[in-house]
């Protein structure tokens, strides 16, 4: 599966104070070579393996009438990606934290759908070892841990418009702000709500099982076959079908699992991105606060592990050997 690049700009964005970033601007577009291809399929596998929240250009967007502009043929991919640039300086510069970076608008194709991507990379420093084993530093973009990153989906963007997932984006390691600067300068709004759906499917499927009456042992097949089918799905980068996990799960009273959700109003999509921390609820319990972290499968639930909600109170039965070990190390002092 191959990527193939149509257009691709770099400039750049350097910090000269607290208050200053300065643009360098390219005069011309990167020419493809092995050396960019290899870059722009990097990129494109850490984006596409990330958990992505998604959006929609607002109306009054001007990153997106200057897009469909370049789209129109009225203006160049090169002249687009400079003025974006500019006004990119501008966003981050109303944030302290705005460390600049190279900035980066590439179109490309990946299975027959045209994107464009847009991303600030950092720069690391590391040490190498040349052939006479002398010590060197280099600098290197730090692709695996980018996260000033977006992708629209042009395809999607052209042919539906009235679309709420045609953009997608990272929320960054350093909480909302990171995306509240790149939201400001996309010009766009969060669309699908993929936890929200998740969430849905979640308390649709503990419904659909209380609805049927499903003992334990059941009920729990019943979350494992809905986990098996989503997490298939997202390993595989595909979204979750409604319509085949509907088939793959065993109807109650002649009603398929599809039916009992629309008339329930869940208001799921007919397709959706699955969310790995959302779906593993259906196999775990999870929780970490106060120095405390749980983490159990569900099925121990009942067996070995007992809640007791009026008191707020966990029962273990039986430690996990290892921890029993450092508690009778601990309690022989």
């Amino acid at each position: 599966m191959s990527l193939d690049i149509e257009q691709i700009a770099l400039h750049q964005l350097n910090k000269r104070d607290e208050q200053t970033l300065d643009v360098v601007l390219r005069d011309t577009l990167l020419t493809p070579n092995a050396a960019v291809d290899e870059m722009m399929a990097e990129l494109h596998r850490v984006y596409s393996a990330k958990s992505k929240a998604y959006g929609l250009f607002n109306e009054d967007s001007e990153l997106s009438a200057a897009l469909r502009s370049c789209r129109k043929g009225d203006d160049d991919f090169l002249s687009f990606s400079r003025a974006a640039t500019g006004r990119l300086r501008d966003e981050l510069a109303k944030y302290p934290f705005a460390e600049g970076g190279v900035v980066l608008f590439c179109h490309y194709r990946f299975l027959a759908v045209e994107y464009l991507l847009v991303a600030v990379l950092n720069s690391r420093s590391s040490m190498r070892v040349n052939e006479q084993l002398d010590v060197s530093s280099i600098h290197y973009l730090d692709i695996n841990h980018a996260d000033i990153v977006a992708r629209i989906d042009l395809t999607e963007w052209e042919t539906n418009p009235e679309s709420s997932r045609y953009l997608t984006f990272l929320k960054g390691r350093v909480g909302r702000k990171v995306s509240d600067f790149f939201m400001d300068f996309l010009g766009a709004s969060e669309g699908l709500d993929t936890k929200a759906q998740n969430r849905g499917l979640l308390q649709a499927v503990d419904d659909f099982c209380t609805e049927a009456q499903l003992d334990k042992n059941e009920r729990q097949n019943y979350r494992q076959q809905v986990y098996t089918y989503c997490n298939e799905q997202l390993q595989a980068g595909e979204e979750i079908a409604l319509d085949d996990l509907s088939e793959e799960l065993p109807p109650w009273n002649d009603k398929k699992f599809k039916e009992f959700t629309q008339e329930q109003g869940y208001q799921l999509e007919e397709t959706f991105p699955a969310d790995r921390s959302t779906l593993r609820q259906l196999t775990k319990f999870a929780g970490s606060g106060g120095g405390l972290s749980i983490n159990f499968d569900a099925m121990l639930m009942g067996e070995r592990i007992f809640w007791d909600p009026a008191t707020d109170t966990l029962t273990i039965k039986g430690t996990p050997p290892n921890l029993r070990d450092q508690l009778q190390r601990k309690a022989g002092k």
